[in-house]
């Protein structure tokens, strides 16, 4: 062997001698006391209990609304109930809006009602409404393919429908119609936005949602459709037809108003300052009550770390902060201030690791972790998947920002895990009137604190760092 490969080679060996010295094992201590946190959620109702409160004692929770002051004040008061050892607020600046008339129907070449719903900040359209034909558009890319201003006195309409996925992987091509339809369309000369529901039901619901707007209102008033009357539409256009509609949407800007983060913590026994974040968002849109959006992940996270507390002799090494999340759905604004705050006070590197339940409450099948694990930490979450095995849980490819609220907080290197949950049917639900609490299964809301319990012990307890 010359000498060069020799080097190399002696090089690789010390590499993976270094690798292994660093290794923190998992103990048996630790591997046992979480064996036995899982099959005690499993067979314990709170996550589903505290769902059934939040929907049924407080509602829909959309920002600026009496429902979310109540959640806000429901939230505080359950956490201490549950025994946290630390219950607080942080005020989070935003602006607030509202939707207030909504009506629509196809008034040529036959009558319809439809059945439709504002996208979040959508502007209003003239007090007594507006009429004009539409302009199909298949879907997004077809629109900015039209010639600017060709759609004067035209509401342009995109068709596309999402596709199913048990991952959601339908949602992101398709929701770019909700999120950016409405400047396109109004690049376009288009009096309105009308789209089909971001959504794989077949159900009369409209779906509503969030556009890229962060305050004040759309380039144009913009509008979700029910898939069956969008089916309707697009019908009579292969008929030959021009439909023309009638579309009347009044909204409100509130203004500057102030939410909230609530946050509970299970605080360390030795390594107080370290934090593993768990948590849900706590507001919900207005259409249905935000059962599983996102009054699961809220559950989930209390329960979880409510059951540790319980159920051990002592605190875990590190804090477990449970983040219920504010105004997610306008565009992650309590996550966002959460995590400029941190990094504008240093605290951001004691953030060890987090993850947020944020799809719905199907079971969980995967475990995933961000790219930026450290390699000496991998062990233990190979180990989190496999004491999750007895649930239905395998370890998973791929990386993750670990859900909506933890993007902030991923974007500053904080680790991030995801607990794959079976969302096929999260999109027949999701922003409509019809996420309702007897929606959610209580076996699956037991196998995802079951599973959830696993993560967050292992990471509060085991000493080694992930980063």
């Amino acid at each position: 062997m010359n000498l060069k490969k020799w080097v190399a080679a002696a090089t690789f060996v010390f590499t993976l001698t270094s690798y292994a010295d660093n290794i923190v094992p998992v103990s048996e201590e630790t591997h046992s006391t979480a064996a036995a946190l899982r099959d005690k959620a499993f067979k314990d109702d709170s996550a589903y209990e505290i769902l059934k409160s939040l929907t049924t004692e407080v509602g829909a929770r959309h920002p600026g609304t009496p429902g979310e002051k109540a959640a806000i004040e429901w939230g505080v008061n359950k956490l201490k109930a549950l025994g946290f050892d630390k219950v607080y607020t942080e005020d989070v600046k935003m602006n607030g809006w509202l939707r207030g008339v909504e009506t629509a129907e196809i008034i040529l070449p036959s009558y319809q009602k439809m059945i439709i719903t504002a996208l979040g900040r959508s502007k209003s359209t003239p007090k007594k409404g507006l009429e004009a034909e539409i302009v199909h558009f298949k879907n997004y890319a077809a629109l900015e393919q039209a010639p600017d201003g060709s759609l004067k006195g035209k509401i342009a309409f995109i068709s596309n429908r999402m596709e199913r996925f048990k991952n959601g992987a339908g949602y992101g091509p398709a929701n770019i119609a909700r999120s950016k339809g409405h400047e396109i369309a109004a690049q376009k000369g288009a009096e309105a936005l009308l789209i089909r529901s971001i959504g794989t039901d077949d159900h009369r619901n409209p779906h509503t949602g969030a556009t890229n707007v962060a305050m004040g209102y759309t380039e144009v008033p913009a509008v979700a459709l029910s898939n069956p009357d969008a089916d309707q539409l697009v019908r009579l256009l292969e008929y030959g037809h021009t439909p023309k509609i009638r579309l009347n949407i009044q909204t409100k800007d509130l203004g500057p108003i102030v939410t909230k983060n609530v946050i509970g913590e299970i605080t360390g026994s030795e390594r107080p300052d370290e934090v593993v974040v768990i948590g849900g968002h706590l507001d919900s849109w207005d259409l249905g009550t935000g059962a599983v959006d996102d009054g699961a992940g809220v559950a989930i996270a209390m329960a979880t770390a409510s059951l540790i507390k319980s159920n051990t002799d002592k605190n875990p090494r590190r804090t477990i902060r449970v983040i219920l999340w504010g105004a997610e759905e306008l565009g992650l604004i309590g996550a966002r201030a959460y995590a400029k705050a941190r990094e504008e006070d240093g605290s951001i590197a004691n953030h060890i690791i987090g993850s947020e339940s944020d799809f719905g409450a199907g079971p969980v099948y995967g475990l995933q972790s961000s790219n930026n694990i450290s390699p000496n930490a991998l062990h233990v979450v190979d180990t989190m998947a496999s004491l999750m095995g007895e649930l239905g849980v395998t370890r998973r490819p791929g990386n993750t920002s670990g859900g909506p609220d933890m993007i902030p907080l991923a974007a500053l290197g904080v680790p991030a895990i995801n607990l794959m949950q079976n969302g096929t049917d999260y999109f027949d639900l999701h922003h409509t009137p019809d996420d309702t609490f007897d929606k959610v299964n209580p076996e699956n809301m037991r196998q995802n604190v079951a599973a959830w319990t696993v993560f967050t012990f292992m990471a509060a307890q085991w000493p080694g760092s992930f980063k």
